[in-house]
């Protein structure tokens, strides 16, 4: 049954991110991502029901929740017809995440771990979601220094293209940054405490996690903005992208 409510999602995820292509077609876009949301939902809550445990422990797995979150993250405020590029960076990273999550075998039924589902909860589940909502940051980030370099060249297609304002864009991608972090230390801290109760020692993937939040608690801490804070949050993410798809399998 999980398998199965692969491919709707998918269908939907892709749908997604061919429409957010054309402005015409942002609507279409924006119920793309709703459907495949929802039908994703359906496949987490069968994996869920299929064991007795945290279902997502494994790194294909986490990949498959971690795609949720980014796209839970993306519906909470983003959906929406005037923040269509943003859609159109976020729904194709989706889309290859989402498959090699799949081929990786996260998609079916969940898989029995040996840890308690309270610390996973808080420590898989916590960490993702903060690199959800980092995952989010970067593309609004992106997106700020693309139209700040286009109205800086005043670029004659720039009132087209009806982009949120650079004051709009900076303001979402520290509210998001600001409510990820405290999310990414609990996660870390849950990680710290458990590492030290079986005697276990730091490894790559922990050190990346902690450069990640040094990088993001810089942000907060310094108050950055403009083209320094959509550096810092693009910057930030490159040691997502390499926690989460180089280092993730080799820490459990």
């Amino acid at each position: 049954m999980a398998e199965l409510l692969f491919w709707p999602a998918l269908l939907g995820y892709g749908e997604a991110a061919i429409a957010y292509s054309n402005p015409r077609y942002t609507r279409l876009a924006i119920w793309g991502v709703r459907v495949g949301w929802v039908a994703q939902t359906a496949l987490l809550c069968v994996q869920a029901a299929g064991v007795d445990a945290f279902p997502w422990s494994t790194w294909a797995g986490s990949l498959n929740l971690f795609v949720w979150l980014i796209v839970g993250a993306y519906l909470f405020w983003g959906c929406q017809s005037r923040y269509r590029l943003v859609g159109l960076g976020v729904m194709p990273l989706v889309v290859l995440l989402f498959v090699v999550a799949r081929i990786g075998g996260g998609t079916t039924a969940g898989e029995r771990s040996h840890y308690s589902n309270l610390f996973l909860t808080v420590h898989v589940g916590f960490v993702l979601a903060a690199f959800a909502g980092f995952t989010v940051a970067a593309v609004l980030a992106t997106l700020y220094l693309l139209e700040e370099r286009r109205l800086q060249n005043r670029s004659p297609d720039i009132l087209r293209m009806k982009l949120p304002s650079l004051v709009v864009l900076e303001r979402l991608t520290v509210r998001t940054i600001v409510i990820a972090l405290p999310l990414l230390t609990v996660g870390l801290a849950a990680g710290f405490v458990r590492m030290r109760e079986e005697g276990r020692s730091f490894d790559a993937l922990m050190g990346v996690a902690c450069l990640t939040w040094l990088v993001y608690a810089g942000f907060v801490f310094a108050r950055a903005s403009g083209r320094t804070a959509a550096q810092l949050a693009i910057l930030g993410f490159a040691f997502v992208i390499v926690a989460r798809l180089l280092l993730a399998g080799s820490h459990f």
